[in-house]
């Protein structure tokens, strides 16, 4: 009887090994034969001269396309979690422009995480090159490693990911492919990642055709309505947008930013205070926006990883490209909507004490937007949406799935 219960049970062993392995090699990836092109990115006219000077990407990691490609795979595979159930994409989803439209995402085992997930498109024009809210990775290569051992994220290990991905046929030739050899590591992993983010580049848009055809952004672009035409004056002038998202004043010019937003001109007569550049629409440093009036103790954004009291409270800004889809907004996700970012900073900016002094006279006064400004202000953010990037192939799920494996 116990010879009949061990056979019985070597059996069902066998079995379940020879299911698993059907599994492992029944995982199809669909790749075009040749790469897609990654490398080489066709950037508008305007684009160029700042797309040189804030490109984040390394001598040591250049993007090439079988580079980028296996990123791409690794991004969507879902091998990267400790129990096979998550990857990279399960919080940046394409057509949400890579975030997932959630407050706070959810981890491999059920579990949120307490920050809200940023968009990945253009992080390659990110000038400073550090990541996450409170920028603690100091680069893109290290933050891409990040999320596969955090234990709520991914709760993977990567010596033992190295090892899976080394025995999984679809890796060693797409690793040839990438770096000259089939050998897997946590580095080649991590450049391939990276490669393939930086990749994710957004200058297609409505606002982009039309800021091409002019000399200056100041300019009426002559596709857009009046309407759209208008928001883009409130987001350039009197609505103070652009002095954070496109301006970057120079210190000595801080002032008189803050002087400028007061006067509610809708464009700076002082050529010192117009926008150093039209493209990214992202603050280049991480502030403090006066969502709250004091430090936030259980989260302390920069200031937790730097240790300086000044910047408690100061978090990454994310790119307002695609923020028709990019929501809900800020570190911790608590605004659902543009229409409620907007009135944040048209009347609640909160005097925090570390509040960027840009919006300091916001704090105090308020913006005072009539309605019909505001609206137009939101129609013309949405002429940044990229609809081409959330269906481009490039950078959809190359894995071949079963209907119930969606």
């Amino acid at each position: 009887m116990c010879r009949q219960v061990l056979i019985l049970l070597c059996v069902l062993t066998l079995s379940l090994h020879a299911e698993e392995a059907e599994i492992a090699t029944a995982r199809r990836i669909a790749l075009p034969a040749a790469p897609h092109r990654y490398a080489h990115v066709a950037l508008p006219g305007y684009v160029r001269a700042a797309a040189e000077k804030f490109d984040n990407t390394p001598e040591t990691n250049p993007i090439t396309d079988a580079g980028a490609a296996l990123g791409r795979v690794l991004f969507y595979d879902r091998t990267l979690s400790g129990n096979g159930r998550v990857s990279c994409a399960s919080c940046h989803r394409q057509e949400l422009a890579f975030t997932d439209g959630r407050r706070f995402s959810t981890g491999f085992d059920g579990r949120q995480v307490t920050r809200n997930s940023m968009s990945l498109v253009n992080l390659r024009y990110h000038p400073r090159g550090r990541f996450f809210w409170d920028e603690r990775a100091a680069t893109l290569e290290e933050q891409v490693l990040m999320p596969i051992e955090n234990e709520i994220e991914m709760g993977h290990s990567l010596p033992a990911l190295v090892k899976q991905l080394q025995q999984d046929p679809i890796y060693p030739p797409l690793f040839q492919a990438a770096f000259d050899s089939p050998t897997v590591s946590q580095e080649r992993i991590s450049r391939a990642l990276a490669q393939f983010l930086r990749s994710i580049v957004s200058f297609t848009s409505r606002y982009d055709q039309e800021r091409d055809q002019v000399k200056s952004v100041y300019d009426e672009f002559p596709g857009f309505t009046e309407q759209e035409n208008l928001g883009k004056a409130m987001f350039l002038g009197r609505g103070g947008c652009a002095v954070c998202h496109l301006m970057q004043p120079d210190a000595k010019d801080r002032v008189r930013a803050i002087e400028y937003i007061a006067e509610r001109e809708l464009q700076p007569v002082d050529e010192s205070l117009r926008c150093r550049q039209s493209a990214f629409f992202l603050v280049e440093a991480p502030v403090v926006n006066g969502v709250d009036g004091e430090v936030n103790e259980s989260d302390r954004g920069v200031g937790a990883v730097t240790d300086d009291k000044k910047q408690n409270g100061a978090f990454k800004v994310s790119s307002l490209r695609n923020i028709e889809l990019t929501g809900p907004f800020m570190h911790d996700g608590r605004f659902a909507t543009v229409d409620r970012v907007l009135e944040h900073y048209n009347w609640s900016v909160r005097p925090h004490p570390n509040l960027d002094p840009r919006l300091s006279l916001i704090a105090a006064h308020g913006l005072a937007l009539p309605e019909r400004e505001k609206v137009a202000l939101t129609v013309f953010l949405k002429t940044l949406t990229h609809h081409r990037l959330l269906k481009d192939e490039r950078f959809s799920d190359p894995f071949v799935r079963e209907n119930s494996d969606q």
